[in-house]
């Protein structure tokens, strides 16, 4: 009885933090997405969500460039964390890759603003080749770049981790059993790592689907997502019960991602 009470109160902080930054804030929005401008309830918000085909199209932006960026970043670092675990130094490697999540968002999608400006260091090499300078900045392609190049540690760390773990003696075995370097990879490597990739696309795609600031900065208002949305709704149009109809679209497109890559364990009879 002693070790129960010890226990809870050891649980207590954690129910706490949970309840107020998790489980209460996501009942608020929920409250709010039935409420309209004048405070009663109402389900024109859904009706108008689902009605329209501007909050259709942003649904369908966000998903898409989430994949896009999920997609790249995962081509990317799959075979940078095979890297890092094949050589000497991983962890200083590891370091490197892992050090630009310390620097604040803003000041990276400034920096990228200086170097895909129409003065930036990419044009002033086009200038320089006789091709520029050209539209970099405010396009599709700088704001899935900015964004996959943000994204990209988070993606690289869980493949990474999963790696580490992976038994040296899986492999051997595939290979002295005669299976070429891409059988080995498709039949072991692949499907023992696939734990870390379903974890990389969880941390990616699901802050992917809610991006509103570097859609500012980067996209310069031609990149419409939700979380663009959101922002207006709350900010400006102070429409906070169509703001909360899109979060929780967002929350159920969330949590349908972590079902989906999510581990399936069955049970054994």
């Amino acid at each position: 009885m002693k070790n129960k009470y010890v226990q809870w109160l050891f649980n207590l902080p954690y129910l706490l933090w949970l309840a107020l930054f998790v489980i209460i804030p996501l009942l608020l929005i929920f409250y709010y997405s039935f409420i309209d401008l004048n405070g009663h309830f109402t389900l024109a918000n859904y009706a108008t969500y689902f009605h329209s085909g501007t909050y259709l199209k942003m649904t369908f932006n966000s998903v898409w460039y989430a994949f896009l960026v999920t997609a790249i970043a995962l081509l990317v670092s799959y075979p940078l964390a095979y890297f890092l675990h094949q050589t000497k130094h991983k962890q200083l490697w590891l370091l490197l890759v892992i050090l630009p999540t310390w620097i604040n968002l803003l000041l990276k999608a400034y920096a990228f603003i200086g170097i895909f400006g129409q003065n930036g260091s990419i044009n002033t090499f086009l200038s320089l080749l006789g091709i520029g300078p050209k539209q970099i900045l405010f396009t599709d392609f700088s704001f899935v770049f900015v964004a996959t190049y943000i994204e990209i540690p988070f993606m690289v760390l869980p493949i990474f981790n999963n790696m580490e773990e992976l038994n040296p003696s899986y492999i051997n075995a595939s290979r002295d059993l005669g299976a070429t370097s891409w059988q080995t990879f498709i039949k072991v490597i692949w499907p023992l790592t696939l734990p870390g990739v379903k974890a990389g696309i969880q941390a990616v795609f699901i802050p992917s689907l809610s991006l509103f600031m570097l859609t500012r900065l980067i996209g310069g208002n031609r990149v419409i997502t939700l979380g663009t949305a959101i922002e207006e709704h709350f900010l400006t149009t102070m429409n906070w019960g169509m703001g909360s109809t899109i979060g929780v679209v967002l929350i159920l497109a969330m949590v349908l991602i972590m079902m989906i890559t999510g581990e399936h364990h069955r049970k054994r009879r």
